[in-house]
């Protein structure tokens, strides 16, 4: 089976790798369609970040059922998004179904062998149907998806609200989007990459180029002083978090959705700024899979392809050969992309 395998720290290599581990015979096996590359590879791959080597990274995936087992949900051909975690069913998050915080937890791509290849072996309870009017490429983009309307759900939003999204990319703009569905009348994206902005623009969001001026600043004025009323922070930066902080009006509320490179420090001023405007901020942490029907999973694929538009999000689609060459840019910065999905 031919895959991306990183053998060590910054040096993948496209190879035939040894077949996919089945864990116990119930497992279905699933051939891999589309699988899309996440800022976490990155870190993972050619930032030290991989908790073991060899890995087949991978977590953002959809494929087609190829070997049913013993299920009784799915039939072969069946199109499916895979949810990438796996929980231990045991600890006390996953009694409350808050299987992102199960204390035990696998994850497919990082802890266990992923989806950049072929064919990969999953419990039945970790696949979601993709509806009729999903593109099988688009359905990769599930779990980033899935990933922004967790962190849009930690806010309670009301018709009319105005909205800010700290970063323009795949899944800042799913995060805008979001909001937007959710009720936000205006939504304000800011970002430092003009070719992201246009693409925000065009969707009918206000772009903020921070690079050219004080997004705090320019979001307070076009909104009369006020302020956004619901702010997400999704670049990870110190200097972003502060000014997604900053940017939220009084009774405001603020999400950090960005896994944060270095230390975040506030001053007094400013802190004594949150307490006066009595701010509601939040963390945020992968997504929901439960309960069925009302989860992030299901939410985001119903709205896929319709109110949630992902197309113009993708960049790249390339062959599972091209990985190491589009890995290899990505870590010198050669390249500046969108969302890459690798199609099999």
């Amino acid at each position: 089976m031919k895959a991306l395998v990183l053998e060590e720290n910054a040096k993948l290599v496209y190879k035939d790798a040894p077949p996919p581990k089945r864990d116990d015979p119930s497992w279905l096996g699933i051939e891999i369609k589309a699988a899309g590359i996440c800022g976490s590879d990155m870190h993972r791959g050619f930032g030290g970040g991989a908790y073991h080597c060899p890995l087949i990274m991978g977590h953002e995936f959809s494929g087609v059922v190829d070997d049913p087992a013993g299920g009784e949900t799915f039939r072969k051909g069946d199109r499916v998004a895979v949810y990438p975690l796996l929980w231990c069913g045991k600890c006390s998050p996953c009694q409350t179904g808050d299987y992102a915080l199960c204390h035990a937890y696998d994850y497919f791509g990082s802890r266990r062998d992923g989806a950049f290849s072929k064919y990969i072996y999953v419990p039945e309870r970790n696949l979601l149907r993709i509806p009729d009017h999903v593109d099988q490429v688009h359905a990769a983009m599930a779990e980033p998806a899935a990933v922004a309307l967790h962190g849009v759900r930690r806010m309670t939003i009301k018709p009319g609200a105005s909205g800010a999204v700290y970063g323009a990319g795949p899944i800042g703009n799913m995060v805008a989007q979001w909001l937007r569905i959710n009720g936000c009348r205006r939504v304000f994206t800011v970002d430092v990459d003009p070719d992201k902005l246009r693409i925000a623009e065009k969707m009918g969001f206000e772009p903020v180029n921070s690079r050219d001026q004080d997004p705090v600043e320019a979001i307070r004025k076009a909104t009369g002083g006020a302020g956004a009323d619901k702010v997400v922070e999704a670049v990870g930066f110190p200097a972003t978090f502060l000014q997604a902080v900053m940017t939220a009006s009084s009774f405001g509320e603020v999400v950090f959705l960005g896994n944060i490179a270095g230390a975040f420090q506030i001053g007094e001023k400013d802190f004594s700024s949150i307490l006066r405007r009595e701010l509601k901020i939040h963390g945020t942490w992968n997504s929901k899979w439960t309960p069925r029907g009302s989860d992030d999973w299901t939410a985001s694929l119903a709205f896929m392809d319709k109110e949630l538009d992902v197309a113009p999000l993708i960049s790249h689609t390339i062959g599972l050969e091209e990985g190491v060459d589009i890995f290899n840019r990505l870590a010198a910065k050669t390249l500046i992309a969108g969302k890459i999905i690798f199609v099999m």
